[in-house]
């Protein structure tokens, strides 16, 4: 009887083939596919914060979106496209003499920031944000502000917890064989990730540019003010240089240790190292 599973020592040899594979593509193709995969996780991000936006409490918020999220990783898998946490794990390959990953990380990480942001973009401009009398906006600033609000080391280990549930939802959909098997197998990770509130560096590529772009309006801030009371002081620290110093760069410094490290390193170690 055929197997409904890959097992964890095929699942890592993939991995560590794959990436070989990316290694040897060129770059271009690499970004845009990078592009589509920070313009999904993005999609994923901007439908379930519509669809939260009004809902107080926050442990209904947070399963609802985690619910809607997931949809972003189910794109990139079944259409196409780079993630950079999912790709820290090619770290596999590096361990293994097979690649020297460090470019080929760079270009995917620009091809999602690139694709994520266009997405904030658009949305900002479709007049989304309008929906419940500017609430919509209100609430994308807010959360903007509470993620640029964070100290560098709680970024950091929120960005360490997250790719480890990340990360397992890619290798689960990996070791599914059929299309209902990863969706589930890409469901339940990524639905805990945004439960529990950590934080994905690609995801804050959509999340805080949206917010900047929403506090752009002054009727969104004014409506921020009167249904979260974010004042003049809360919002001065919303902006692109806190954007990049204060939680995308220890977000993604905790996304890479645990990807390329706490996770690409034990599955190398318990999977990899006799892997041909």
């Amino acid at each position: 009887m055929q197997s409904l599973l890959n097992v964890p020592a095929e699942v890592v040899s993939a991995n560590i083939n794959a990436a070989v594979a990316k290694a040897a593509a060129k770059k271009r193709r690499i970004f845009v596919l990078g592009i589509m995969a920070g313009a999904f996780i993005a999609m994923g991000a901007q439908s379930s914060s519509l669809a939260v936006h009004n809902i107080t409490d926050v442990g209904i918020a947070r399963t609802l979106a985690g619910c809607i999220f997931p949809v972003g990783l189910m794109m990139i898998v079944f259409v196409g496209g780079e993630l950079f946490t999912g790709d820290c794990m090619m770290s596999m390959a590096c361990m293994k003499g097979r690649i020297g990953f460090g470019s080929l990380l760079r270009t995917v990480y620009l091809g999602n920031f690139a694709g994520a942001v266009l997405i904030a973009f658009l949305v900002a401009h479709s007049g989304q944000y309008d929906y419940s009398a500017g609430a919509l906006g209100a609430y994308t600033i807010k959360t903007a502000v509470g993620k640029t609000g964070l100290s560098f080391m709680r970024a950091l280990f929120s960005g360490i917890l997250c790719n480890i549930l990340v990360c397992a939802a890619v290798l689960m959909a990996a070791a599914a064989k059929d299309i209902g098997g990863k969706v589930l197998a890409i469901f339940f990770p990524i639905l805990a990730f945004v439960v529990s509130g950590f934080e994905h560096c690609v995801a804050n590529m959509y999340y805080i540019p949206a917010g900047i772009f929403a506090a752009g309006n002054p009727a969104y801030v004014q409506k921020a003010q009167e249904l979260y009371g974010l004042g003049a002081e809360k919002l001065t620290g919303l902006n692109w240089g806190s954007f990049v110093t204060v939680n995308l760069l220890p977000v993604t410094i905790g996304n890479i240790i645990d990807g390329a490290v706490m996770v690409g390193g034990v599955c190398f170690y318990l999977h990899g190292k006799a892997e041909g």
